[in-house]
């Protein structure tokens, strides 16, 4: 199986998933939930099972008192609903009005600031930058011994663009189903984007720690053919690696609940995606800067 002589196919397939998803994130953005852009949470329990009745019923009042909708979830005789930022008057006169066709509590009722959303987009942007900073560092200390004239530094570099093709990928795919479906973005969505971080990084040290032992083993190969080698013979284990955490997450899908579904699809994405990197992404790009640098010593 010849990976690298077919990079020039995966790097297209890729493209073809990033460019509509980063093209979707400058024209739409990312539909982001009330944890970035401030607004109220309520939690509402019916006496009977809710059913689109009720849910439209809800939305109803709420428009006519002028407040933005942003979702209505129900579960059983439960309903969530988050809005733009409403004070303790006007959601009192919402459960008034709701309270005259319904027998319907109230749970909890809470109101989160802007600024909690910003400071959490800023601390995300930070971890990521500092963590690729840091992931770069420590490629290139653990990968110092890798035979000359390769580089532990480019080992570092690439799997920092495998890491960004990654996000990129599951960002896009946000954007448009936050634009075409209505789903939105929220703190766990950055915990998902952190934690597919670390997994496409750890699923690429393990290919790259393969060529490097092998580099050391069979100096005299091209170095393409070495590289192609070591993927092949950590494909099982990252595919079985891969595959088990993929079967957690969908039994988390099925079963899991509303709350976290997005959550858990944002993982699904990502976990899939980093895994390819990892073997069609980073690697590849390893051979066409390693190739790139020694001819140019040969031409000087």
């Amino acid at each position: 199986m010849d990976i690298i002589g077919k990079k020039y196919f995966y790097f297209a397939l890729s493209l073809l998933v990033v460019i509509p998803g980063f093209i979707s994130i400058l024209l739409f953005g990312l539909n982001l939930s009330i944890d970035f852009t401030g607004g109220s949470r309520i939690a509402l329990s019916f006496q009977e099972t809710v059913n689109a009745e009720n849910v439209s019923a809800i939305r109803k009042i709420l428009t006519e008192q002028k407040v933005k909708v942003t979702t209505i979830e129900k579960s059983n005789n439960l309903v969530f609903i988050r809005t733009s930022t409403i004070d303790e008057k006007e959601n009192n006169k919402f459960l008034e009005e709701l309270s005259k066709k319904y027998v319907v509590k109230e749970n909890s009722f809470e109101t989160i600031g802007p600024t909690i959303g910003a400071e959490t987009t800023a601390n995300a942007i930070k971890a990521v930058i500092v963590a690729s900073i840091l992931i770069v560092l420590y490629i290139t200390w653990a990968f110092r011994k890798v035979p000359k004239p390769a580089s532990s530094f480019k080992f570092g570099v690439c799997a920092i663009i495998a890491l960004i093709h990654d996000v990129l990928v599951v960002v896009g795919i946000f954007a448009i189903l936050g634009h075409f479906f209505n789903v939105e973005v929220d703190s766990l969505f950055l915990t998902a984007v952190l934690t597919i971080i670390g997994f496409s990084v750890h699923d690429t040290i393990v290919v790259f720690d393969r060529i490097r032992e092998n580099l050391i083993k069979t100096g005299g190969m091209s170095f393409a053919k070495i590289v192609n080698d070591s993927i092949l013979q950590t494909l099982d284990r990252s595919l079985n690696t891969s595959l088990t955490v993929i079967l957690v997450l969908l039994a988390l899908l099925l079963f899991g609940g509303e709350s976290i579904r997005w959550f858990v699809v944002a993982l699904l994405i990502g976990i899939t995606v980093g895994t390819y990197s990892s073997i069609f992404i980073a690697s590849p790009l390893l051979v066409i800067w390693e190739e790139w640098s020694r001819e140019r010593i040969k031409i000087k």
